[in-house]
């Protein structure tokens, strides 16, 4: 492609985005008012009947919400302009059509998506933090954690850098941990789960690599089985490409939008969850939602679950009178060691939650001073039994089939009461997510275009690396990880430029590359510092 037509292409894609027009400033407007609305009734139906907070609590409540729901704003505006890269930088659809069909299928990927991811985020946390969200701190914490993402997400779109919303969520994340450690006096429970981080982490620097190989090896792939010579050219002026190639285009920018939606906006919900649950736990710390026949198993679970633990124990092994179960709980989530003490703690604690839940004929019904310890309590368990089924403690203790499935049922009636999204935050975090894909898409669109390789993205390449894209984000979806769509996708198209020995400009690359190396050590700074003002604050 010679330089004239590389500036008209870029040219073409600003002209061809043109102005909002103020019909469509207007149904933006109606559509985020609409989502607004509809949020509000949903929350002023879950509080009807719950005790009242102080003005101060709700007033906190909607400023966090509003700050959590521009993260995901500035996520769709920023990370989904990868999507829609291709489809726009080919001219397989006109920029303002394909942010719109971007938007939507980021929407139902929100609609569809599991929450394991979300839950997964969360446990990045520190133990102390999870467990005190009402707290001064747990406000701390969340403020902390949104602001220094809304950051460095703007500040690497203004400078036209794909850096990742995820990478910089898990560096906040990191930094609100150290921060808090750092200041506390509770140093067991106070700081980063670091197994989590690393298992994470895995997946963020991985991914990438998987990006970069599996999209340089489907091109190769490509070029053997489909000898066709314009599927291999880059885009000339602002002529479309023949429809084959076309659908092809929009097939795999709509589903990296999905992907992206069902991954990112999870991460979005994790954030709300914690602020739902720590401003109102009477409205949010447990699933009103569970249906009554799982309710009529969850005291039959809760007594297999108890001696299939106290099965693992010791012979003849008592607890003193005087033990404090859920520090032992605690201290095995913590250090993983699975000591007999800390298991039998654990049956004891499991055999408390039952007691405290048959109070009352449903989760809704529970006395009001008991709902957030009960879900601590439900938490400590999960986690530990997550522990205890992956087999990851220090000492190992072999399950049969039959305590296996005790405590399958046991964990999937503690998670079904504690990790859910309800409806009404998907939806938010779907409209926001949506909405931030049709506003500042143009900068990122040209850096993906025209800035990796030395030349042209062509249409294979476009294709080649959204599909590898999506799979790898659905992939991640399925087993609970958060993955970066921004690191996946130009790693991938970095790979197509290598298979096809294209080069790759080495400004550009150098950029993305301190882009990504600084996100995290920018992120913990800014949300360490933050961490520590917002404190002193509340």
């Amino acid at each position: 492609m010679s330089a004239s037509s590389a500036t008209s292409s870029s040219g073409a894609i600003m002209s061809a985005s043109g102005k909002t027009g103020k019909a469509s400033k207007i149904v933006f407007l109606l559509i985020l008012l609409g989502g607004l609305a509809y949020a509000g009734i949903c929350i002023y139906h879950d509080l009807h009947g719950v005790p009242s907070s102080s003005l101060i609590v709700y007033a906190l409540l909607t400023v966090a919400l509003l700050i959590a729901l521009a993260f995901e704003f500035v996520n769709g505006f920023h990370d989904t302009a990868n999507a829609v890269a291709s489809v726009i930088y080919t001219h397989s659809l006109k920029p303002n059509t394909a942010v719109i069909w971007s938007g939507a299928f980021n929407f139902l990927g929100v609609m569809m998506s599991t929450g394991a991811v979300a839950y997964g985020v969360i446990s990045l946390l520190p133990v102390e933090l999870i467990l005190h969200m009402g707290s001064n701190v747990g406000y701390a914490m969340v403020f902390a954690l949104l602001s220094s993402a809304i950051i460095w997400n703007l500040s690497t779109w203004w400078l036209g850098l794909p850096a990742s919303s995820s990478h910089t969520l898990i560096g906040s994340i990191i930094g609100v941990g150290v921060a808090n450690q750092l200041m506390s006096t509770h140093q067991s429970t106070s700081g980063v789960s670091w197994n989590q981080v690393i298992h994470v982490g895995e997946s963020l620097l991985f991914s990438p690599l998987l990006g970069f190989i599996l999209a340089a090896f489907l091109l190769i792939v490509a070029k053997r089985l489909m000898r066709i010579p314009t599927l291999y050219q880059a885009p000339e002026n602002d002529a479309p490409p023949p429809w084959p190639i076309r659908l092809l285009l929009i097939f795999t920018c709509t589903t990296v939008s999905f992907a992206h939606g069902s991954n990112d906006g999870q991460k979005g919900m994790g954030l709300i969850m914690l602020i739902l649950i720590g401003t109102v736990p009477m409205a949010y710390a447990l699933n009103h939602a569970v249906p009554q026949e799982e309710w009529a198993k969850f005291s039959a679970n809760s007594q297999a679950s108890q001696k299939t633990i106290e099965e693992l124990l010791p012979p003849g092994l008592v607890l003193h009178t005087n033990t404090d179960v859920r520090t032992q709980v605690t201290a095995l989530v913590e250090d993983k060691q699975g000591t007999p003490e800390q298991l039998a703690a654990l049956a004891q604690l499991i055999q408390i939650i039952e007691h405290n839940l048959n109070k009352s004929d449903s989760l809704r019904n529970l006395p009001p001073e008991q709902v957030g310890n009960i879900r601590n309590d439900m938490y400590l368990v999960s986690e530990s039994l997550t522990l205890l089924q992956k087999n990851t403690l220090h000492n190992q203790y072999i399950l049969n089939t039959v305590q296996t499935n005790n405590l399958n049922a046991y964990h999937r009636s503690i998670d079904h009461a504690t990790k859910y999204i309800p409806v009404w935050v998907k939806v938010l975090v779907a409209l926001a997510l949506g909405l931030g894909t049709l506003v500042g898409w143009r900068r990122i669109v040209v850096t993906v275009g025209e800035k990796i390789g030395k030349t042209h993205l062509s249409y294979a390449q476009g294709a080649s690396a959204e599909l590898v894209t999506a799979a790898l984000i659905l992939a991640a979806d399925r087993f609970g990880l958060p993955v970066s769509t921004t690191h996946v996708l130009t790693s991938g198209i970095a790979g197509t430029m290598a298979a096809n020995k294209s080069g790759l400009q080495k400004s550009t690359i150098r950029n993305l590359l301190m882009a990504w190396v600084l996100t995290l050590p920018v992120s913990i700074a800014l949300a360490g510092g933050l961490f520590w003002f917002f404190r002193l604050i509340f």
